[in-house]
């Protein structure tokens, strides 16, 4: 029988958890037997190769997708800020940045002024959304994300489109963000070589979990190998953390040593 996404009360530390969550689409199993937990403060990178269920996972957390069985549980009041894999505006559109973030309900000039200023695009309120760059954009997106100061930000291929060295730069900026406001972070993307680096914890996820841990450890592991090959070290020098570098409020994060779970066909 299946159990249906919940809001309760959660351990302390638990912001949202998933519990042997399963979803099928059209008769496909997309996920399985899925176990997770996100931490305040922890920045969580969900890794995977194109079509191993990374936005499904995303959507059935955020409560958008039910799952088929097992549940969701999420924190009382959870504040979640989402920035969607691509977003496409009419360019005949006189969409400024200001008019953007006020749909589809306003916002003061502050909370608009301090939401650019972290995502690192300060004084473009009056820019038209059609003339930012592509990284421009992306920080746009992620900055109406964070008009309600969320306790989870979550980013799907956020970096999409951008190059190697901006690529680098977004991620930096979302590892401020997450040291301003104490918040968790889960991103996925399918460019491990990039973007593990900047997480406290990676799962690597082909319909299932293959492994999870450091990042480290995970780029070690002979399944996440025999999915990406072995880790570009000169890719991954962009997001070496600095030696003194400590997760948000230096607490340890559950996950944060290697856990591998036995492989299993998904389909």
């Amino acid at each position: 029988m299946a159990m249906s996404a919940a809001t309760m009360n959660t351990a302390p530390d638990a912001l949202i958890r998933a519990q042997q969550l399963n979803v099928e689409i059209a008769g496909r199993s997309i996920l399985e037997q899925i176990d997770l937990r996100i931490q305040r403060g922890e920045i969580v990178t969900v890794v995977g190769p194109n079509g191993s269920g990374k936005s499904t996972l995303l959507r059935a957390l955020i409560g958008a997708i039910q799952p088929t069985s097992g549940q969701v549980v999420r924190m009382n009041g959870l504040r979640i800020g989402y920035v969607p894999q691509r977003l496409h505006i009419d360019p005949t559109l006189p969409l400024t940045v200001r008019r953007f973030f006020n749909l589809p309900r306003r916002h003061g000039r502050r909370a608009i002024d301090q939401a650019l200023a972290r995502a690192g695009i300060e004084g473009r309120n009056e820019t038209p959304m059609t003339a930012l760059s592509g990284g421009q954009f992306q920080r746009a997106l992620m900055a109406r994300a964070l008009l309600d100061e969320p306790d989870v930000l979550m980013l799907d291929e956020a970096s999409q489109g951008l190059d190697q060295t901006g690529t680098a730069d977004f991620y930096r900026q979302i590892e401020e963000v997450r040291n301003d406001l104490g918040c968790a972070v889960l991103l996925v993307s399918h460019d491990l070589h990039v973007v593990m680096r900047a997480a406290d914890r990676v799962i690597c996820l082909n319909h299932h979990i293959c492994c999870e841990g450091l990042p480290e450890a995970v780029s070690a592991d002979p399944e996440y190998q025999a999915l990406f090959g072995s880790v570009d070290e000169e890719a991954l020098a962009l997001f070496r953390h600095d030696p003194h570098h400590h997760p948000h409020g230096g607490h340890e994060h559950h996950g944060a040593e290697y856990h591998r779970q036995d492989s299993h066909d998904a389909e």
